[in-house]
């Protein structure tokens, strides 16, 4: 069984069946498919602690239940929206001559 170690070793198939063929007869080198995953990069996302009052928590996990959201995704949302509000409200008032 020959061992693909790079993707431009893999051929364009015209269908299911000479894929087959082809996979039967070659197998990834695990190195190529370690390379090819996903790691999260730390900068990608930095924990932060919030402390809610425990009835707000309790509306807001309440309110994202009922969009089937998970409630750290929610305020994750809406506090991209305000940031974007708040750069365009910015932007906009900077950009006014007196």
């Amino acid at each position: 069984m020959k061992t693909i170690e790079s993707w431009s070793e893999i051929p364009e198939f015209d269908d299911d069946k000479e894929e087959a063929e082809f996979w039967a007869g070659h197998s990834l080198d695990p190195r190529l498919m370690n390379a090819s995953l996903h790691r999260q990069n730390v900068r990608e996302s930095t924990t932060i602690t919030l402390r809610f009052d425990p009835q707000m928590l309790s509306r807001i996990k309440r309110l994202a239940r009922h969009r089937y959201l998970n409630y750290q995704s929610m305020i994750k949302q809406w506090l991209s929206e305000r940031l974007e509000e708040e750069i365009s409200k910015q932007n906009d008032s900077s950009g006014k001559s007196d």
